[in-house]
């Protein structure tokens, strides 16, 4: 051998020797196999790392010791066609109870086709990566669960946790207070049911910017050390809150509060319209609140409440008293629950009366029907009592479902008893609920077919406001109409219509509100505007009811300003049913023939 192949050659073993050293002391495992998986060399780290994985305690076959945790390998590497590649990559391998206590518990593999016959595996220890990944999904989960899905805003529970933090700051580290708003979209049910879900969705959307747009600087926390910030979000369906940090006065707060009403109120432009969607919002100051931020968010939704009840788009700053206000709402919202299960309800009925001519009164025109409760423990409840609370918590309409139904079925009783003699119309108040529902016309159609009662029969009444506000109601107003019954609004006078716009609805009655009537015979103004009413509605061919006729001079005007008919307490108090016939009987005369 010549002196230059022989330092070729040690070369070659210099090259040999570090590649073995390099293999012994990698820190990531090393394996190399045949295609069978059986192993032809493995560094150290390699056997510390598939150790516990061999049953036997035997390396020998890389797909043998790796069969409970990859066995999918054997068939990856067989069917691995190209003569070189990569089999698999970054494949991670949980060791389960194979794992040693402080041990490696997941690995990470790769396989490497070398040529047609070797693979070379890399096997490392993955378990920190994997507790890192596990730590970003967690933040990024819990993120997701704080934010709401539609906005993009911080949600109900972001919310809450940050109000939590807030009132737990000890007394005296910021010189300031802070305070929370709770907003509640106006009438966005009927928004919505008009326009279709994607539009409300579309609407809360610029809801929500646009709040966020009206704080200086928006922001989805608090600085909790700095005692300042404000934080907008989305708690509900079509609910917002507001939380200002670093008010000195609740007055500044209040401040803010009417400038997101000025914002929200402007119209918004969606796709081939503009939408108005006033907010009533509820204020809370720190100093007025308790310890836990759920109670917090409570108090402000009912504060909420009341700017509702108080006629919407406006701020109502709470007070302790309103809590107990609204703790009685819901008992009563409880109990009325209870009373449609179980009967408690009835109606009374009201005569309305016709002036027939030569000064003779029709007692049998028609009545008009009221529901009542008569409660088990408190006695009868007044509606005052429970009419708006049936409204706020959405029973309205199965109230006034029963009162439909009831009082058709007792008409036609009294048709049948009485004959010529019986009330020749009944009157049945209908609610915006019950006007919201699409089937209404069919359910109306359905409980005249049911009771025998002719259309004409009966008189279907809707407030002045709900019937000119509302383009849905009028809407369905003339769907009841083609079923030929008659229709009234009710109140007029107290609403948005005016005389001028009486003939743009459906109606055949108009009634005019006991506001006007009570000074019929003392005050000028009234009495034209009265007579201003029948002659606008005789010209339209409608027919006017005074309302709230409680003494002879106010019939005497009404009468004189040609009113067809009158209803009041002169005549009669409500009347359940079977007084209700006494009194017809007792009133009966020749000019209860006359035309209704």
């Amino acid at each position: 051998m010549t002196h230059d192949e022989i330092a070729q050659h040690a070369d070659k073993i210099d090259a040999y020797e570090a590649l073995v050293q390099f293999l012994y002391r990698a820190p990531i495992g090393l394996v190399q196999a045949g295609l069978d998986g059986t192993v032809d060399m493995l560094n150290p780290m390699s056997s510390s790392l598939l150790m516990p994985l061999a049953r036997d305690g035997s390396l020998d076959n890389l797909f043998t010791v790796l069969q409970d945790v990859a066995p999918q390998l054997r068939e990856l590497a067989a069917s691995f066609a190209e003569p070189s590649g990569v089999v698999c990559e970054g494949l991670r391998l949980p060791l389960g109870d194979a794992a040693t206590p402080g041990g490696p518990q997941v690995l990470s593999l790769s396989v490497l086709k070398l040529d047609g016959t070797r693979l070379m595996a890399t096997v490392t220890d993955a378990t920190a990566e994997m507790l890192r990944e596990q730590e970003r999904l967690a933040r990024r989960l819990k993120s997701q669960a704080r934010t709401d899905a539609l906005t993009r805003m911080p949600n109900r529970e972001a919310l809450l946790e940050q109000l939590q933090q807030m009132l737990a700051r000890p007394a005296g580290e910021t010189s300031s207070g802070f305070a929370l708003l709770f907003l509640n979209c106006d009438r966005f049910r009927q928004i919505n049911d008009a326009h279709g879900q994607a539009v409300g969705d579309r609407l809360l959307v610029q809801v929500g910017e646009r709040i966020r747009a009206a704080l200086r600087p928006p922001s989805d926390r608090i600085d909790l050390a700095a005692g300042s910030g404000q934080l907008a979000a989305r708690t509900g369906a079509d609910e917002f809150a507001v939380v200002l940090d670093g008010m000195r006065r609740r007055e500044d707060a209040e401040r803010v509060a009417a400038r997101l009403l000025d914002a929200l109120a402007k119209p918004h432009q969606l796709p081939g319209q503009d939408i108005t969607c006033r907010l009533s919002m509820g204020l809370v100051w720190s100093d007025d609140a308790g310890g836990l931020a759920g109670e917090m968010l409570r108090d402000a939704s009912i504060a909420m409440v009341e700017a509702k009840r108080a006629g919407g788009a406006r701020c109502v700053v709470f007070e302790t008293a309103m809590r107990e206000r609204a703790a009685r709402r819901a008992d009563i919202e409880a109990d009325l629950r209870l009373a449609l299960a179980d009967d408690q309800l009835f109606v009374v009925y009201q005569p309305v009366v016709g002036f027939a001519p030569a000064g003779t009164v029709d007692h049998a025109a028609g009545v008009e029907a009221l529901v009542r409760w008569r409660h088990p423990v408190r006695g009868i409840v007044p509606p005052i009592d429970f009419i708006q609370v049936a409204e706020e918590s959405g029973l309205i309409g199965a109230l006034g479902d029963f009162v439909l139904r009831r009082s058709c079925r007792d008409f036609a009783a009294w048709q049948r008893e009485l004959g010529p003699g019986a009330p020749r119309l009944i009157a049945v108040n209908l609610s915006r609920a019950q006007l919201g529902q699409a089937d209404l016309p069919a359910t109306v159609a359905a409980v005249l077919r049911e009771v025998g009662m002719q259309p004409q029969q009966l008189q279907l009444e809707v407030t002045e406001s709900l019937a000119a506000q509302d383009q849905q109601v009028q809407e369905r107003l003339h769907e009841l109409k083609a079923l030929g019954i008659r229709l009234a609004l009710d109140d007029f006078g107290t609403g948005y219509s005016s005389l001028s716009s009486l003939h743009l609805l459906p109606v055949d009655t108009v009634k005019i509100d006991r506001s006007f009537v009570c000074q019929a015979d003392t005050s000028n103004h009234h009495r034209v505007l009265i007579e201003a009413t029948v002659k606008v509605a005789q010209s339209l061919g409608m027919n006017t009811v005074a309302e709230g006729i409680e003494t002879e001079a106010q019939a005497r005007v009404v009468r004189e300003l040609h009113c067809a008919k009158g209803q009041g307490y002169l005549f009669s108090r409500p009347l359940p049913s079977g007084d209700l016939l006494d009194w017809l009987a007792a009133t009966a005369a020749p000019s209860s023939a006359a035309a209704a």
